[in-house]
């Protein structure tokens, strides 16, 4: 079962800020920052394999990237060229440091993830093309913001380095078709760019809340929620990819739609459907042309009726329950995904977020309210053998 330590450890990275010692917006985090990593991770393997027909291995990408958030949440907030010396000097000693502290908090699940990280982390060619792939994610979307924070301190000493650090490491991932192409700041790039802007859209904007969470971070933190019940349900390969990807994209269309809060979604009658005729246009308008074609009805399948079960059989999108699913469509040919655990994993993350900031005594009447309202809906709930009702206890107020 998931510990609840490992839930509280994905959060931490909401109060890890970064670039710290710049002048920088407001908000930019670590989990902004690895949010943003994972969607630039997912185009640029998508990229390799349309283009030069690689062959991705999704399950290591998925959890490569959770196994380099967590090293990166352990570590804090050293400064990159620090970071760099000291791996590139003690690396091995720091990753067996890491992983010591991570241990206890990720062990009782079905996989053995103290083993696969261990892999991960010290085995130079596991999941090498993996690996390249989220290197290049992570100097990109550090690129990007860059690119914001080079505006607000021009002058300053020491960013031309800075600049020029950035721009030498994306160079050593040309070899990577996604790399080339992002380049050229066409329409691929523009969508990269209109994900970003999640990282400025603060969720429950009508209340005060610690520590603030954005948009971005949440869906990735629902994302890494989804796959650690994949893992729990003993997913097939394309049901954990599908669960992983539909959950950090579960959220897209409030790039242009903006966070709506729930109030307002329960206010009125057929508002709700309404809102999802609208974000479904405003996708196929504005989102999905920024994306190759080939790629349109993969996304349609992880945004449109999100929180649905589904599987696809023959070329039909048929929708079924995660039960069905552990029992008849466990299977890659199946395309499964389960769109009640990733709707349960949504409410687990926003049920935390009250948790956590009621426990820093914020104890506006939005919190209070969503904090009871989400417990009464999942105190019980089991999905497919995941007993949420368990994970919700974790963070009940005494």
């Amino acid at each position: 079962m998931i510990r609840k330590e490992l839930f509280e450890l994905l959060f931490e990275a909401a109060s890890i800020q970064r670039w710290n010692d710049h002048i920088r917006p407001e908000h930019f985090t670590e989990l902004d920052k690895q949010a943003h990593k994972m969607v630039y991770a997912y185009v640029l393997a998508r990229i390799e394999e349309t283009d030069r027909g690689a062959v991705i291995d999704w399950p290591r990408l998925v959890e490569g990237g959770l196994f380099e958030f967590l090293h990166r949440i352990v570590l804090t907030d050293i400064k990159p060229p620090v970071y760099y010396r000291l791996m590139a000097e003690k690396g091995d000693q720091l990753n067996q440091w890491v992983l010591e502290k991570l241990e206890d908090k990720v062990t009782d699940l079905r996989v053995d993830l103290p083993a696969k990280m261990k892999q991960y982390f010290s085995t130079m060619e596991h999941a090498n093309l993996e690996k390249r792939i989220l290197r290049a994610a992570h100097y990109l979307a550090t690129n990007w913001e860059f690119k914001i924070i080079y505006r607000l301190n021009e002058g300053l000493f020491g960013l031309e380095e800075t600049s020029k650090t950035i721009a030498d490491q994306i160079e050593e991932h040309y070899d990577l078709a996604g790399v080339q192409k992002l380049a050229l700041g066409k329409k691929t790039s523009n969508f990269l760019d209109l994900v970003g802007q999640l990282r400025f859209q603060q969720r429950w904007a009508q209340s005060p809340r610690v520590p603030k969470t954005s948009v971005m971070g949440h869906m990735l933190i629902v994302a890494m929620m989804s796959y650690l019940c994949s893992l729990e349900l003993n997913a097939c390969p394309k049901r954990i990819y599908n669960n992983y990807f539909a959950a950090l994209f579960h959220d897209l269309p409030e790039v242009l739609t903006r966070d709506i809060v729930s109030p307002v979604k329960r206010s009125v009658a057929g508002i709700d459907e309404i809102i999802k005729d609208i974000e479904h246009r405003q996708l196929e308008e504005r989102i999905f042309p920024l994306l190759p074609v080939a790629w349109h009805e993969e996304l349609k399948y992880f945004t449109t009726n999100e929180f649905d079960s589904k599987i696809v059989e023959g070329k039909t999108i048929k929708t079924v329950s995660s039960d069905d699913i552990n029992k008849h469509y466990n299977h890659d040919c199946f395309s499964p995904l389960d769109g009640e655990i990733i709707k349960a994993c949504d409410r687990l993350a926003a049920y935390i977020e009250t948790f956590l900031s009621i426990s820093h005594g914020i104890k506006s009447y939005h919190l209070m309210e969503g904090n009871r309202h989400l417990y009464s809906l999942y105190s019980s709930k089991v999905i497919a053998g995941i007993n949420f009702g368990q994970l919700f206890s974790y963070f009940k107020i005494q």
